[in-house]
């Protein structure tokens, strides 16, 4: 429930009233300022309460952008402030300074309980400013959204607001600013209707976000039949599975439906919908007698420490100061052209492009080669992103928070070996590239020694190795101009020891167990990610340690490998049982954290062009 307090008699012939209560407020009219304090406190506290000057001429969006947006606990926009129930005793307080007997007059109509000169939301917006309670200010572009004073400005803002098709506005900006080029020019010309149609239906984002998984699931399933007809069939869902991905956050835009359980579901379905497609394509191509589970492993990997290396750098410089470069300075001149803007976010294989490509070549070819152009785009992607993102950490002259290197710290997802040899050699601060060099040492001395002498005691030693030189790599904050690169780092030297290792075992089905694995230990740096993002922090200490942290994993691998890789399956059961365990621990602990936690309600807009 929520309660909109008109601040003063209403206007004739205003719809300011039936615009309220068609965004689902109750509306209150209060006589002056001080029924306006008598009415907001007879508002139960658990409730997000709006004050809107009755003066107020807009679009019916404008106030469903000032007022009806969960994400923020308040907001204004020019006549209209919405309080959520954390920011409502700072309203009233502001409210009490404004109306109290010590306020200073605010024209010849202040005083008592007559109309204020000023509107008094945006007074009150401007107070809680004042007092440190941010006020979000959404963006109304063409939209109105007014105070008029007098008649005439009044009849201009009426005319203004005729002059603009707001519904037409509404579905422009249910689509994501900065798109891919197959997103932008083959899926929202329509889905933004498509959102539309649902929102008039009802239908929430979650239930569209849960629909465009079930479909992905079902071309999963039709690829692994290994025919041609389950093939087309597994390429047509995979894009509207597609369509219905995009669908649902230009949904939650069109109706402002945001959720803390939206950004889970969102983020966490993307990541399945891609991994169980690459595992049905496994399964079809291993039905005709091609095993394809290492390029399946290995396209999984590829993507996830590109993944990681957007984030680390994201999170590295997000609130860094002094932080300019002259590439950054070329890129933008770059982006001056428009084509240039298209061909940049196309070569780095955004999710639109990647999942076209997956779905034709699926249709018209075999999963052998839909793996290799996978691989070969994502890598290629991978190299121009991690590139450009070197030279301008090397040029700029950035300084990084404390808050940065806790997050790297975070995402390097350091367990209790790792945790322990940096306790003790901590370090105050490190110098250079001390921190990525460790990192990669230790990642170049685990993977060199997994390939070339496959399972084996040495394979372990080199895994210790990996451990102590990991801890070295973090013993001191990761304020670094490179530092943002051991996350990635450790996120390689992990998953690539699982696929090198169950590639080189003598066990039947080693490498789907391997594959299972991955997924579930990604999908535990994919959760540390949104958590972070969300403002909520990493995961709990005890679930990092409990899960061994990827330095923990990886020697735990390397030494099931050395025991068992020559007993026949029995490989093949250990990481399994690994997978599940892993898997099980780190679900039930995000499941609970997103269903029961304070975290913030946002949608996640998605992967970054």
């Amino acid at each position: 429930m929520s309660t909109a307090i008109l601040t003063g008699p209403p206007v004739p012939g205003s719809s300011l009233d039936a615009d309220l209560r068609s965004l689902g407020f109750t509306v209150e009219t209060a006589s002056g300022p001080h029924e306006t304090g008598a009415l907001l406190a007879r508002v139960p506290a658990g409730q997000r309460v709006a004050l809107v000057d009755p003066r107020f001429v807009g679009h019916l969006h404008a106030l469903r952008l000032a007022l009806t947006d969960p994400r923020f606990p308040a907001a204004a926009a020019p006549g209209a402030l919405t309080a959520q129930p954390e920011a409502r005793q700072a309203l009233a307080r502001a409210l009490d300074r404004e109306t109290g007997p010590e306020a200073a007059p605010a024209g010849p109509a202040a005083g008592g309980d007559q109309a204020l000169a000023v509107s008094l939301p945006d007074t009150l917006a401007d107070a809680l400013d004042a007092d440190g309670v941010a006020v979000h200010r959404p963006l109304f572009g063409t939209l109105v959204a007014t105070v008029p004073e007098g008649p005439e400005a009044r009849h201009e803002a009426r005319a203004a607001v005729e002059a603009v098709d707001d519904e037409a506005v509404r579905l422009k900006s249910a689509v994501k600013a900065h798109d891919g080029f197959f997103t932008t020019f083959f899926i929202s010309p329509y889905s933004r209707y498509i959102a539309r149609w649902c929102a008039r239906r009802g239908l929430t984002p979650n239930q569209v976000t849960t629909a465009s998984l079930l479909t992905a699931l079902l071309a999963a399933g039709c690829a692994a039949t290994g025919d041609r007809a389950g093939y087309i069939a597994a390429g047509v869902l995979l894009l509207v599975s597609f369509v219905l991905d995009c669908t649902d956050g230009q949904l939650a835009r069109y109706s402002l439906q945001y959720s803390t359980m939206g950004a889970w579901l969102d983020a966490t379905f993307d990541r399945a919908k891609e991994y169980a497609f690459y595992a049905g394509l496994a399964l079809g191509a291993a039905r005709n007698g091609d095993d394809v589970w290492a390029l399946a492993l290995g396209a999984m990997i590829l993507m996830t420490c590109r993944h990681v290396v957007d984030f680390s750098f994201n999170e590295a410089n997000h609130d860094a100061t002094a932080n300019t470069s002259p590439t950054a300075a070329l890129s933008t001149r770059l982006d001056s052209a428009g084509w240039t803007v298209w061909a940049r976010r196309m070569i780095i294989l955004p999710i639109g492009e990647r999942w076209a490509m997956i779905a034709v070549l699926t249709a018209v070819t075999s999963p052998r080669i839909v793996f290799w152009a996978l691989i070969i785009g994502c890598a290629f992607g991978a190299c121009y992103t991690t590139a450009g993102r070197v030279l301008r950490s090397v040029t700029r002259k950035a300084r990084r928070t404390d808050r940065a290197a806790q997050a790297l710290a975070d995402l390097a997802d350091s367990g209790p070996l790792a945790s322990g040899v940096a306790r003790l050699f901590r370090r105050s601060r490190a110098r250079g590239l001390v921190a990525p060099a460790f990192a990669l040492l230790g990642a170049a001395c685990v993977l060199v020694c997994a390939a070339v002498t496959g399972p084996g005691w040495a394979t372990v030693g080199a895994a210790v190795a990996y451990a102590f030189l990991a801890g070295q790599a973090v013993a001191a904050p990761l304020k670094g101009a490179l530092d943002w690169l051991v996350p990635p780092v450790f996120r390689a030297a992990e998953y690539g020891t699982v696929l090198v290792l169950a590639a080189q075992a003598d066990a039947a089905q080693a490498l789907p167990a391997a594959f299972g694995l991955v997924a579930a230990v990604a999908y535990h740096h994919y959760d540390t990610v949104y958590r972070i993002r969300g403002g909520t922090g990493a995961p709990p200490a005890w679930l990092v340690r409990t899960v061994g942290g990827h330095e923990g994993r990886t020697l735990v691998v390397a030494a099931l490998a050395a025991l068992l890789a020559d007993r026949g399956d029995d490989f093949t059961r250990a990481l399994t049982a690994l997978a599940v365990a892993v898997g099980l621990v780190v679900l039930a602990e995000s499941i609970r954290f997103w269903v029961s936690s304070g975290a913030p309600a946002v949608h996640d807009e998605g992967e970054t062009a």
